[in-house]
């Protein structure tokens, strides 16, 4: 899938959901907009809301954030920022699907027009999973006893991209995160935290989705291996992606953020 360069100029680094300058967001009562446009976003989230049931403790409920709105654009990476227990990986997982929505919208732009994933139904799930958004998250969740060379190629032959070329491709960005190639074809269950985190980073910034969702990606790892997700960042920017992420090390923030949106505000 082809990437749209963002050909605007970087935005200014702000608490705000959207970014300066940009147009209006869709309302919620369209069901489309140009998804291709350069400067329309990949990613709006409206009044979105979500509390959960602690059904052990005679069905309390426990709210987590209300009223979250904010937009992704190509090319850009807004970090969502707030103290521990805010509500950010929720968040994250409710753009993935993850997480069941309790109010609110959030809509990502798709080959057909605009995908809304509260709701959705499973089948188109997968698929805007396999072909919209990407899911870096803290951690390794893979098949048992499949090597990493393959865990990493997989997004690559999901995409239809021979196997050849999908192994080659896994290698070089294995190669890349220091990953010895000694380990490749093992499974990751008996890597280290951070091996693991390499080969995570590896699998979900090898795809060409145009949105991609960094939980962490970098909480496991070294200075040198920082240094190179901060650069596979700048990289996917470039090429017209949009990220969402979590970073609570304020050096990479500091490092790869266009916007920071203060989930604090949104607290239920």
């Amino acid at each position: 899938m082809s990437q749209r360069p963002w050909n605007s100029p970087a935005a200014q680094k702000s608490s705000v959901g959207s970014r300066p300058g940009a147009p209006a967001s869709p309302s919620l009562g369209r069901d489309t907009w140009d998804a291709s446009a350069p400067d329309r976003p990949l990613l709006v989230v409206e009044d979105l809301a979500k509390s959960f049931t602690l059904h052990l403790q005679g069905g309390v409920r426990l709210p987590v954030v209300s009223a979250v709105s904010f937009e992704v654009f190509p090319g850009e990476c807004v970090a969502l920022g707030g103290p521990s227990g805010a509500g950010k990986s929720s968040i994250l997982k409710m753009v993935y699907g993850n997480y069941r929505i309790d109010a609110g919208s959030v809509r990502m732009a798709d080959e057909d027009g605009v995908a809304e994933v509260a709701g959705a139904a499973p089948r188109r799930m997968l698929r805007l999973r396999r072909e919209r958004v990407g899911y870096v998250s803290q951690f390794l969740r893979v098949i048992p006893r499949v090597g990493a060379l393959d865990v990493v190629a997989a997004p690559l032959r999901a995409e239809g991209v021979n196997e050849e070329e999908a192994k080659a491709r896994a290698a070089a960005l294995l190669a890349r995160l220091n990953l010895p190639e000694r380990l490749w074809g093992l499974p990751p269950a008996t890597f280290s935290g951070g091996e693991q985190q390499r080969v995570n980073v590896a699998r979900g910034f090898i795809g060409a989705q145009p949105l991609l969702l960094l939980d962490e990606p970098t909480a496991s790892l070294d200075a040198a291996n920082r240094a190179v997700v901060i650069d596979l960042i700048h990289e996917k920017k470039a090429a017209g992606c949009g990220l969402l992420g979590i970073f609570h090390d304020a050096e990479t923030r500091e490092a790869v953020a266009d916007r920071v949106v203060d989930v604090a505000r949104f607290s239920a």
